[in-house]
């Protein structure tokens, strides 16, 4: 299996290449160069995989068709390593939960860090430890995070030999639970930098790093934001369960409902779809940064700069910039690599936005992949939790809330949702007693988490400044 990169460059990479570089040199996302197709009998196989071998045998199942540079017992190792009852918290490791007919919620948020991020982190984590090892090499890591992606790596990584984690978060707009998560981390190979902006720039930063080469390969950076492709491949494997899980043949079909910003979570769901998998559609659900929702209405993809970024109580998708998204569309432009790298290096740069409506091609992004949208608000939020509660007894966060409210919008006659859980109330509380007028459960490895001692560092959002941090904090 070889990779290239959405822009156009002309080496292809193996997946342990990818996996400790993250962006392409040319500045595109890495992708295989097809694939791999999934038929009914390998669906079949699969389903009883899942029934009686657990989720880490399907998860090898599913990586092994992408990474043939792992020995395969090491990398069967590594999924059974990371999916365990011990960390994820059940046996089924993403149970799903019938809210109401034909509407499922599909737990995700059951690891270490109470978010779906840790589906792929957890991971991550043991890949990087495991190829570095392998290599006698050292990482690392930049990442950018708007509140789940950063406590995932920190919690994946802490303590991982060959691996240093820089964090980039946005100063003051995450809850307080995401903040005490990260910055009361205290060991000596996490890093935490708040920055004075939004969360697009500092996946800004992340890009203008990774894109200075000679820095990036004299510091070893390397990325777990899902422009790493391993990252996203992890998580086309819930996909897989999910529709098990919910269907008892494979003649069945299954749509999901996606809350997202930066479109990392439902990218894989395009993925599981390319593979086979029988999704009927991709329901991209958004807050009042509807960036996706816009351009999957209209056509036109428009990103905001930081003042029209607005700050709310699903803060894990204030984002105006979706990484993710420009995988999707070099599929949806047959793979054209020159029209995508001007879209997404000439058109946004010089004028923060590419209109696609009148191209032929536009009505494909539903008819031939499947995709819907909708948006929600702070009082969508608020009245979604509620009724969930009251009708369900069941307890949503408010990224969650986001995917149920526009899944009950869009669900068709007859059509099976499931809507992918984000995180466990917990982490937006103030939002929880606003809408219950009562506290979430806490688990209680996380009481008091608020009131211990912090280690962050406060910088201007300057890439600059941002190198000079990991030149002073890594010897070379």
């Amino acid at each position: 299996m070889l990779y290239l990169s959405t822009r156009g460059h002309p080496d292809r990479k193996r997946f342990c290449e990818i996996l400790l570089e993250g962006l392409a040199p040319d500045g595109g996302l890495y992708l295989p160069e097809a694939y791999p197709q999934v038929d009914a009998a390998t669906l079949t196989r699969w389903r009883a995989v899942l029934a009686e071998q657990g989720y880490a045998a399907l998860a090898f199942e599913v990586l092994s068709l992408y990474i043939d540079d792992i020995p395969a017992a090491d990398l069967k190792a590594l999924c059974e390593k990371t999916y365990t009852a011990e960390v994820f918290g059940t046996e089924e490791i993403v149970p799903l939960t019938t809210l109401e007919d034909g509407l499922q919620l599909e737990a995700l948020s059951n690891g270490p860090t109470l978010a779906f991020k840790d589906m792929a982190m957890q991971l991550l984590g043991n890949l990087f430890e495991y190829e570095l090892a392998r290599r006698g090499e050292q990482l690392n890591i930049l990442g950018a995070t708007s509140g789940d992606t950063g406590s995932a790596a920190e919690y994946a990584m802490r303590g991982k030999q060959g691996v240093r984690v820089f964090m980039l978060s946005p100063h003051g707009r995450m809850s307080a639970f995401q903040q005490a998560q990260m910055f009361s981390l205290m060991d000596p190979n996490i890093h935490n930098i708040a920055v004075e902006g939004v969360f697009d720039d500092c996946q800004d930063i992340v890009k203008a790093v990774s894109n200075d080469l000679d820095f990036k390969r004299k510091y070893k950076i390397g990325t777990v934001n899902s422009i790493n492709w391993a990252r996203l491949l992890a998580q086309v494997v819930y996909y897989f369960a999910g529709y098990f899980y919910a269907t008892r043949s494979n003649e069945q079909k299954v749509s999901f409902a996606v809350p997202s910003g930066n479109f990392g979570n439902v990218c894989a769901g395009h993925v599981a779809r390319q593979m086979g998998l029988p999704i009927g559609r991709l329901i991209v659900a958004t807050n009042e940064n509807d960036v996706l929702d816009e351009f999957f209405r209209t056509g036109t993809y428009r990103v905001r700069g930081s003042a029209d970024t607005y700050e709310t109580s699903s803060p894990s998708m204030d984002i105006s910039k979706a990484s993710n998204f420009e995988r999707f569309v070099f599929d949806l432009l047959g793979r054209d690599a020159a029209r995508t790298k001007q879209l997404f290096d000439d058109e946004l740069r010089l004028h923060g936005r590419f209109d696609l409506g009148r191209d032929p091609l536009f009505a494909q992004a539903a008819s031939r992949y499947g995709f819907a949208s909708g948006k929600s608000t702070h009082a969508n939020r608020l009245a979604t939790i509620k009724a969930t509660f009251e009708q369900h007894g069941v307890m949503i966060d408010t990224h969650t809330a986001d995917g149920v409210k526009v899944a009950r919008e869009l669900r068709q006659a007859g059509e099976n949702v499931v809507v992918l859980e984000t995180a466990l109330p917990i982490k937006f509380a103030e939002t929880i007693r606003e809408a219950l007028g009562r506290d979430p459960e806490r688990p209680a490895k996380f009481d008091g988490i608020e009131a211990l001692p912090k280690r962050v560092q406060v910088m201007g959002a300057d890439a600059v400044a941002v190198k000079r941090y990991i030149t002073d904090h890594c010897p070379v």
